[in-house]
């Protein structure tokens, strides 16, 4: 017998289709072990979110909103008596009458208060009116004195569920027309250390 010759031994032959069927179970094993444990821990974070889900510190709405144009028009004399030619001035009065209640347990502080329109330019936004200034628009138009009532004022503390209802009057230095285009108005309510209360009107917008 040639010492070349070796006879296939049955018990060392080596079966590739049988280790790649191990490999397939193997692979099949994890991929479904992989996915499972993603499964309760995408479950557990959105139940641990809900959990600890914080409202806003406070609710609020926009109960009426009324504008008033304003078409100035103005001729101007110089140093030396020469009139200059006409200067027009455009704005818009937007007047609200706002409601914010706190619903947290622990006070807030009024911070600021904003008007948003949206023009085919973008947004416009103008602060609120001093409670000084608040007045002094009534005097200065006194078409609008059957809205002279309290306005919200800036620093207010505002404790553990108590409501401010106020009148904020902002100004937008645009025509008549350009805000009768205006494609979307909101109002910024702002607290110091918390996020703003964003509101909408609950109903149209009434011209004065």
């Amino acid at each position: 017998m040639s010492l070349l010759h070796i006879q296939n031994d049955p018990v060392h032959e080596y079966d590739a289709s049988a280790e790649g069927e191990d490999l397939a179970k193997g692979s099949s094993y994890l991929l479904w072990t992989s996915l499972a444990a993603f499964v309760v821990v995408s479950v557990g974070i959105t139940l641990f979110l809900m959990a600890n889900r914080v409202p806003p510190v406070a609710v609020g709405e926009v109960t009426q909103v009324w504008s008033h144009s304003v078409h100035t028009l103005t001729s101007p004399i110089d140093a030396n008596g020469v009139q200059a030619p006409d200067e027009q001035f455009d704005q818009v009065l937007v007047l609200a009458k706002v409601r914010v209640r706190n619903q947290s347990k622990d006070p807030i502080v009024l911070k600021d208060m904003q008007t948003n329109a949206t023009f085919d330019d973008g947004i416009h936004s103008s602060y609120a009116a001093t409670a000084l200034d608040f007045d002094r628009i009534f005097i200065a138009y006194p078409e609008l004195k059957s809205l002279h009532g309290k306005t919200l004022i800036r620093e207010t503390i505002v404790a553990p569920g108590q409501q401010l209802d106020g009148t904020i009057v902002s100004s937008f230095h645009v025509s008549k027309a350009q805000w009768a285009a205006q494609k979307d108005l909101n109002f910024s309510i702002q607290f110091k250390y918390h996020p703003d209360l964003i509101l909408k009107p609950t109903g149209p917008v009434t011209e004065l």
